[in-house]
């Protein structure tokens, strides 16, 4: 796990081997067993997350109690809600292990004290924030421009493990689309 996260600083920081393993010293590996809820929705989180292994749904309940994913978060992905600037700072979402997890666990209370101590993680954390909302406007657009044929053709290229890795219920409602029409896409596909 550790090689994981030294190979990560090492390509997002100019970090010495001695501050990198100084940093794994003091951050927090959790294994999360899958159905772990790691920030229910209504709650106010305090923590953040960075997947070394494992997969993470995310998805929200509205009003009539319809469930919908929003994303999936696998190997070297960030958790994180920011949600600070808001009056209620309570998650829209539920975080919960879609696998079997190893997580890095950050405390957003001592965050800025890990800030202060390695400057260049902080520098590291805005390059991950930066490429992650780049990604989000990319996928957004891309989601609002396409059918659901489209969107499946562009997960097979973009996230091929997925389909392997989550049930095709919340695979189809993070498409946008029922299980039932993704079967018939899928089917559709395996006959061309």
């Amino acid at each position: 796990m550790n090689d994981i996260l030294l190979d990560y600083m090492s390509r997002l920081t100019s970090l010495s081997i001695e501050q990198q393993e100084a940093i794994l010293n003091e951050i927090q590996i959790e294994e999360f067993n899958k159905g772990s809820v790691l920030i229910q929705q209504g709650d106010i989180p305090t923590k953040c997350f960075f997947v070394i292994r494992g997969c993470v749904r995310q998805y929200s309940i509205d009003m009539s109690g319809r469930e919908f994913t929003s994303n999936f978060y696998t190997e070297e992905q960030a958790i994180a809600l920011f949600n600070h600037h808001k009056i209620d700072k309570a998650s829209e979402c539920t975080f919960v292990c879609a696998e079997d997890s190893v997580l890095v666990v950050g405390d957003l209370m001592t965050e800025q004290d890990m800030y202060s101590k390695y400057t260049q993680l902080e520098s590291m954390t805005r390059q991950m924030i930066e490429q992650s909302f780049s990604e989000v406007q990319e996928n957004f657009a891309a989601f609002i421009a396409s059918s659901p044929e489209e969107r499946f053709k562009s997960l097979l290229v973009k996230r091929p493990t997925l389909i392997d890795r989550v049930p095709q219920h919340q695979l189809a409602s993070y498409l946008g689309m029922t299980p039932e029409s993704l079967s018939r896409i899928k089917k559709r596909m395996d006959q061309e």
